[in-house]
């Protein structure tokens, strides 16, 4: 019985996304004589295309469309090609705060990412609560400058709400803790009123293409 818990617990796996049509696992093995693993480099064959991850973290909606008889039990879905992520539904609440990350595999520069907003029915088809977009090429331009030692709180790049955009206001990508993060108010359209808060974090893996 402790070997087969041993061989067991010698593997540990992590899995960045959750789109079935594109999964990255990383493995590390336990030395019998070390207490620390490291990561090996996934097959070369999944990483030679990929730049990195992009972290969307749905922070909150505001002011969201009523479709229910007061109140709406709104998620958000948001699509890069052909992954598709989604958050958990919250109940009766047209200002909700999600605070979740979504992880999303990015291989084009240039891509860009849809979210809409639905709300949950139990018996009938989900309603729409609007839908946005944005770009993910100014944040992939700025990580390219590569950027550190700045104070706390810089601001690297400022885009401007256009009606090319979705921006329901100036997005900033900033200087925060060492790495760079950019804050979005987006402006959801196909629908009365809404607005969604997101923030774009980025990760490198090891192994992958880079910027």
């Amino acid at each position: 019985m402790g070997e087969t818990n041993a061989r067991s617990n010698s593997h540990k796996h992590w899995r960045f996304g959750t789109n079935s049509q594109q999964n990255i696992q990383l493995r590390s093995r336990s030395s019998s004589n070390s207490t620390s693993s490291s990561p090996e480099s996934p097959p070369k064959s999944l990483m030679e295309n990929l730049m990195g991850l992009l972290r969307v973290r749905i922070k909150r909606g505001v002011n969201l469309a009523v479709r229910d008889v007061r109140s709406s039990d709104p998620y958000v879905v948001i699509k890069m090609g052909k992954q598709k992520l989604k958050t958990r539904v919250i109940k009766r609440d047209v200002n909700p705060e999600w605070n979740e990350d979504l992880t999303l595999s990015v291989v084009d520069p240039h891509a860009s990412v849809s979210l809409t907003i639905y709300d949950h029915d139990t018996f009938s088809k989900d309603d729409k609560m609007g839908d946005a977009e944005f770009e993910i090429l100014p944040f992939i331009e700025a990580l390219k400058m590569n950027v550190t030692g700045l104070p706390n709180g810089t601001v690297v790049k400022r885009i401007q709400q256009s009606r090319d955009n979705y921006l329901a206001d100036e997005s900033r990508i900033t200087y925060i803790n060492g790495k760079l993060v950019q804050d979005m108010i987006l402006r959801l359209r196909n629908v009365e009123c809404g607005e969604l808060e997101i923030q774009l974090n980025w990760i490198d893996l090891p192994g992958s293409k880079g910027l």
